[in-house]
């Protein structure tokens, strides 16, 4: 069995706090925060690491050389764009970081409670198929919800049953 790496659960209070702080920050955010569609999100260009620093440079030289900027680029919007862009990365840099951080923990207590359930099926599955009485209907609930394959009769092709 693998050992087990949550031991302890985490207090209703803690969860409430933290859901209240969450939900500040996005009521904090939501007037400068703006929602994408898929296809939006997919056909921007989209500025990384690398091209933080090609947009940094060319604003400067917005600045620097005026006399390059054509009419219809709108410096001063290019420099908002970039100075919100830039507050941001930091904000996003820790979602990111504690939505990893909560993935792996929900994954993990998740893979534990699974494996910990599957042992207990098996204990009652074999004692059903012993002729367990009590354990029989115990069997019968859990192989009816078991998340691994069903085995399929080749002869049986009606639709199973709830």
């Amino acid at each position: 069995m693998n050992k087990n790496r949550i031991s302890e659960s985490i207090p209703a209070e803690v969860l409430n706090q933290a859901a209240q702080k969450l939900q500040e920050v996005q009521t904090l955010l939501a007037p400068y925060l703006k929602g994408l569609t898929m296809a939006e999100r997919r056909d921007l260009p989209k500025m990384s690491n690398k091209t933080f620093t090609f947009v940094s440079k060319s604003a400067e030289y917005c600045h620097s050389y005026p006399q390059f900027v054509p009419g219809y680029l709108n410096v001063a919007e290019l420099n908002r764009d970039l100075s919100t862009a830039a507050a941001l990365r930091p904000v996003l840099d820790a979602c990111t970081a504690l939505q990893s951080d909560v993935d792996d923990t929900v994954m993990l207590a998740g893979s534990e409670a699974l494996m910990q359930s599957l042992v207990f099926y098996s204990t009652v599955r074999t004692a059903a198929k012993g002729g367990e009485n009590s354990a029989k209907p115990i069997y019968e609930d859990l192989s009816a919800r078991f998340p691994g394959r069903r085995k399929r009769n080749d002869s049986d092709t009606s639709t199973p049953q709830a």
